[in-house]
């Protein structure tokens, strides 16, 4: 059992990769030296031009992450390509969604069909992956498991209803899964930001939201993608090996968890 791996020993696997905060995660992971697999749904071409950043060390597989088998095939699929299991998850996919308070579904038009379409993505999808990545981390006893989380459910300044009960579902599941994989020498935590200036999901944010959080933030101004994902690092990091069934809130010190 290996307590720790360098990045450089790792074969990171992002869901949701190819654009928006995925991206930032897939370059700060490169940018340490570790393998990346970047998983897409639709996002073709965006996901082989952000591979051909590092053509060595990186691969797109395309895989809807609801679907069992296809992210099982992904797994696989990996696996030959680097000749190594994967190391490392980030679960980033997000179902179809945009931040804008406007639109969002009022608690009179919410219904069970939005809430499930949330937790078969934010919950179902960091599932599958999860189970396809257990045979090859307890083989080499080591795992690394990242799921994105929110700030909303600690501070829902803009009620998003059906994300935000997603999110606090996969934080639920982090830690018990944490305490299931644990003898395993595999660790599971979160990762939970704000508003993110800016992504494809918050692209439809106005720029009030933006000013009023960046005016009730201590640091002053909104968390970037790039900063988020830098954050993520610590939790894939020999400095994290002891952490486990965590919550870290990046979001220039808004939550205070």
């Amino acid at each position: 059992m290996q307590t720790s791996l360098s990045f450089d020993q790792q074969l990171v696997l992002i869901t949701g990769a190819a654009r928006g905060l995925g991206k930032h995660l897939v370059r700060a992971f490169l940018r340490e030296g570790a393998s990346v697999v970047i998983n897409y749904r639709n996002s073709a071409e965006a996901a082989n031009t952000l591979a051909s950043e590092a053509p060595q060390r990186s691969l797109a597989v395309q895989a809807d992450v609801t679907n069992h088998a296809a992210v099982q095939a992904m797994f696989a699929k990996a696996r030959q390509h680097f000749g190594t299991p994967v190391t490392t998850v980030i679960n980033n996919a997000l179902p179809d969604f945009s931040f804008n308070g406007d639109e969002r579904p009022k608690i009179e038009q919410l219904t069970l069909d939005g809430l499930n379409q949330q937790f078969e993505g934010v919950v179902g999808g960091s599932l599958n992956t999860t189970q396809a990545a257990l045979e090859g981390m307890r083989e080499i006893g080591f795992g690394r498991i990242v799921n994105v989380g929110t700030n909303l459910f600690q501070n829902p300044v803009v009620p998003y209803h059906d994300y935000t009960a997603g999110k606090a579902a996969l934080l639920s599941l982090t830690r018990t899964m944490s305490q299931d994989l644990g003898p395993d020498n595999i660790t599971v935590n979160m990762v939970s930001g704000g508003l993110l200036r800016t992504t494809d999901a918050s692209a439809a944010t106005p720029e009030a939201v933006f000013d009023f959080i960046a005016s009730s933030t201590p640091l002053r101004r909104v968390t970037t993608p790039a900063e988020f994902a830098d954050a993520t690092l610590f939790f894939a990091s020999p400095w994290s090996r002891s952490v486990s069934g965590q919550n870290l809130i990046v979001d220039g010190g808004l939550v205070k968890n």
